[in-house]
């Protein structure tokens, strides 16, 4: 079993890497952005089925076990896990599933919102060494959501400031946070 590996990345695909060690190179299906001819360290996933054996990289180790608990939801494979974490960074991901936002989970492709509430149920609260207790943070942050996306802006170019915002200002009710929000993203 491959648990890690280190090289060069001698070539990028739309999901893949070819990552050269020790003159060998390993086709290794990412959901991480990287460059050619960079030198990588990448936490590796051995998927073996009947017809393959598919090595997937992670860049941490906190995003190798999402990928984990992923695959263990019924009808949530390899690929749709690797579709998830390509479109929604990993802590964006966790506090979505944490949560209950079905709706940024279902933002990436091939994920409906039937799979995105299967998620949630699933893993809200199994994930191993991330149990979140939001509270009160949960409902402002879903509603500074929904405020933003009736002005017209998508979620998933919002969720990830609009947390941020949150976490930051855990006395601002939704009313201080929006005004904050729009400052943020005019750059103000």
């Amino acid at each position: 079993m491959i648990g890690k590996l280190q090289g060069v990345i001698d070539y990028t695909g739309p999901d893949f890497v070819i990552l050269m060690v020790g003159g060998v190179g390993y086709k290794v299906y990412t959901p991480e952005i990287l460059s050619p001819k960079s030198t990588v360290s990448l936490w590796i996933e051995t998927v073996v089925r009947e017809d393959s054996i598919r090595l997937f990289g992670f860049s941490t180790i906190a995003s190798q076990n999402l990928f984990n608990q992923l695959t263990t939801v019924s009808g949530v494979g390899p690929k749709v896990a690797m579709a998830i974490m390509s479109t929604i960074k990993t802590e964006t991901l966790m506090t979505a599933i944490a949560t209950g936002d079905a709706k940024t989970i279902s933002a990436a492709p091939g994920v409906g919102k039937k799979v995105a509430e299967k998620i949630i149920v699933e893993l809200k609260n199994k994930m191993g060494g991330t149990n979140f207790d939001f509270g009160s943070e949960s409902s402002v942050l879903s509603d500074l959501l929904a405020a933003l996306e009736s002005l017209g802006y998508r979620r998933m170019d919002i969720v990830d400031m609009a947390q941020k915002l949150v976490s930051n200002n855990p006395d601002a009710d939704v009313s201080k946070l929006v005004p904050m929000a729009l400052k943020e993203i005019s750059g103000k």
